[in-house]
């Protein structure tokens, strides 16, 4: 087996917002992992070019785009094979072995998706016949290492519930509050200027959100409370 190169770009899904929920009420997202990007990974059985392809995505029409994409560019190879799986709770998955006999493509690829514990993740393995045949059990090593590299090669990002609060401040206090934020270690998302004053939108870890109502009725001496905004994620590297 030869392996070439490692994560380059590739035709990129796209754009995926950070996910964002209306109410606090709401049970809170669960932290999950992912791609950290788009990008592609090559290795070569038997004179055969295996070509996998992963993409982050956010639903399952993103990665039937993304999967589009990379069929169009690669209309030349004799498969372009493919697995996605969405949603927090890998709630939707699909594959397809393009060609290749029934089973031996598309499921190994999804399986290491599902053994990696992988979600908002769509894989397509191009592949280019090298002229000898690799029989079933080949085919599945086949197609499940040339996703298993890729993954190892672009890398993972674990994305952790965050929950958002909105701040107020009066025009005088609000610089003097977002640097007390920031020096707190409170990530300072956003700040709107209205006639009233300012509301400043604080993501805090969701481990975090007692010691941050705490930390703020301190730090204003109960002058500040803050109001549930929704939940979002940071984005944490696996290494």
């Amino acid at each position: 087996m030869r392996r070439r190169g490692s994560a380059v770009a590739c035709c990129p899904p796209p754009p995926t917002c950070p996910e964002t929920r209306p109410a606090m009420s709401e049970p809170s997202p669960k932290p999950y992992l992912t791609v950290r990007g788009a990008g592609s990974h090559e290795i070569e059985i038997k004179k055969s070019r295996f070509i996998c392809h992963l993409a982050r995505v956010a639903d399952e029409d993103e990665a039937q785009a993304f999967i589009a994409a990379i069929r169009k560019q690669y209309w030349d190879a004799r498969h372009n094979c493919t697995a996605f799986v969405v949603g927090e709770d890998q709630r939707r998955e699909r594959s397809n072995d393009d060609g290749e006999p029934s089973g031996t493509a598309g499921v190994p690829m999804l399986e290491v998706l599902r053994r990696r514990g992988l979600t908002d993740t769509a894989a397509v393995v191009t592949r280019y016949f090298g002229g000898i045949k690799l029989g079933a059990g080949g085919l599945v090593r086949a197609y499940g290492s040339a996703v298993s590299e890729a993954v190892d090669v672009i890398g993972l990002l674990e994305r952790r519930p965050v929950a958002l609060f909105t701040v107020p401040a009066d025009h005088t206090r609000a610089g003097r509050l977002e640097n007390d934020l920031r020096a707190a270690g409170y990530e300072v998302r956003d700040l709107a200027y209205e006639a009233a004053g300012v509301r400043i939108e604080v993501g805090v870890p969701e481990a975090g959100v007692t010691d941050f109502h705490a930390w703020l009725a301190e730090a204003t001496g109960g002058s500040s409370s803050a109001a549930p905004a929704g939940w979002s994620h940071r984005e944490l590297p696996i290494e």
